[in-house]
């Protein structure tokens, strides 16, 4: 999930009030790299299209179509502005630029995956397209990965809310695909970072030798 800066409780006025706009802006500004709880306005719209309050076609239509456009405007933000604000915020975080070109390389190598797979990640969601953007990824691989990676992501949102809405709550919907996303953060985390640390440790043991 993305960061609440909303409560389920606006975001269901919001749905509410305005429709399928509310699915395309929401899902698009979260694309475009604004921590906004883009997921949970897709859930809130398949939710109500599962009640009958709105067309089950056009919220996964809008979800797809706010994931997509946001992600190319997320990419070209990144493709044009992004590696110059990365070695500003090294500076200030001190991280070199060196290790910033390791980080770089390290997310060009996956950039791919992390443009289709990351859609089902919690802050992964946000910024991979602006990400595939910084690792100058060709923007015809982008798009292709971004089209099939909303459209998958959109369709299991969408549709899951359509049904499971019938069964149990929103809030308990909202709940359990939040600690999902956050369980498979963590777990994707582990998996970057662990072979990672592993490597750094074997070349200081080889250094120290």
């Amino acid at each position: 999930m993305s960061f609440e800066l909303l409560s389920l409780e606006n975001i269901q006025e919001i749905a509410h009030n305005y429709g399928y706009l509310a699915i395309f802006l929401g899902i698009l500004l979260e694309n475009l790299g604004i921590p906004l709880p883009g997921e949970t306005v897709t859930i809130v719209g398949g939710f109500l299209a599962g009640s009958n309050e709105l067309n089950y076609w056009l919220v996964l239509g809008n979800a797809i179509g706010g994931a997509v456009i946001g992600g190319n405007c997320g990419y070209w933000i990144g493709r044009v502005g992004g590696w110059p604000f990365l070695l500003q915020a090294g500076k200030i975080f001190r991280i070199s630029e060196v290790r910033l070109l390791s980080i770089k390389e390290q997310f060009t190598e996956n950039a791919a995956k992390a443009v289709f797979f990351g859609r089902f990640f919690a802050l992964l969601r946000i910024f991979a397209s602006p990400l595939a953007g910084i690792a100058e990824m060709p923007f015809g691989k982008f798009l292709i990965y971004n089209v099939a990676g909303a459209t998958a992501w959109g369709s299991v949102m969408v549709t899951l809310a359509f049904f499971a809405g019938r069964i149990i709550s929103l809030e308990q919907l909202v709940a359990w695909v939040s600690k999902f996303a956050i369980l498979a953060l963590l777990i994707l985390v582990a998996v970057i970072a662990i072979p990672i640390w592993l490597e750094s440790r074997e070349v200081k043991q080889q250094t120290e030798e």
